[in-house]
This record gives structure tokens, sequence and C-alpha cells, in this order.
């Protein structure tokens, strides 16, 4: 999929958010820059989030509590090792939806049935979305 810009990239997250259910894990991967910010601002915008959307680069998570689902906007940047996930309690999050950007740094055995999303630029600026689509989410994905 093709996202154009930073709003097509927003949109899309708006678009994907009211395909969201509690307990799932939505994984965002690619480059600095290159939109994963944008996508997760989208997504706590289209569950009806109006405020500011800080990158959780520092905090490393960002709950949202009083959205429908809640979602945990989970920023793993800074993790050196993932046995420091630990320490951050993510597996409190079963009553939301979790939203994680750089789970790579999580390793490969986190999160086996999430929707991983992987963002990437063209050589025209664009953003290339690709989907790694679980059973979960085979029903609700979208379909072009």
């Amino acid at each position: 999929m093709i996202l154009e810009d930073e709003a097509a990239t927003h949109a899309f997250g708006e678009r994907l958010s009211a395909l969201a259910r509690v307990g799932d894990v939505i994984t965002l991967s690619g480059p600095l820059g290159v939109g994963k910010t944008s996508l997760a601002r989208g997504f706590l915008a289209g569950l009806g989030h109006q405020s500011e959307v800080p990158s959780p680069t520092f905090a490393i998570v960002q709950p949202y509590e009083q959205l429908d689902p809640p979602v945990w906007h989970v920023d793993l940047y800074r993790i050196e090792d993932p046995s420091e996930l630990e320490q951050i309690g993510l597996d409190a999050a079963d009553d939301a939806v979790l939203l994680v950007e750089w789970p790579e740094r999580a390793g490969a055995a986190a999160w086996p049935d999430a929707l991983r999303l992987s963002l990437a630029v063209d050589d025209a600026g664009a953003r290339r979305l690709t989907a790694d689509v679980p059973p979960a989410w085979e029903a609700r994905w979208f379909r072009q």
C-alpha cells in the first residue's frame, strides 16, 4: 500500500483504529522519520483523542486509558536488550490495544500474533506500507 505523504499516513492510522480490539498488538517498524508516529497519531485521533500526541521515545509508554478501546503507545527505540521489557510492564496492557514502535528491539519472538506493519520511503518520497496480517486480523483487514 502506498501512503503518499504524512496526511495519508495519518488517515490510514485513523481507518486502522476502527478495526482494533482490546488485546490487539499492532507493531510499527521502519527507519527514523518514516511515519510510525504519524500513523500512531492518526490511530489515536480515530479513537477520539484530540490533544497532542508526543512521541513516547523518552517515556517509552504513553497510555491513553480514556479511549475506547484504551491504547498504550509504546516506543522501544531506547531499549537495548529484550530483558528490559520486564521492567516496563507491558503485560499489564491486556485490557488495551498495544501500539508498538520499534518492536524489533523486543526480539523476534515478541508478540507472535501481532499485526505487523512496516513503513519504508520509496525514491519518490512516498511511504510504502507492508503488513503481515495474523489469523486474528484476516477477517477485519482491509481488502484491496
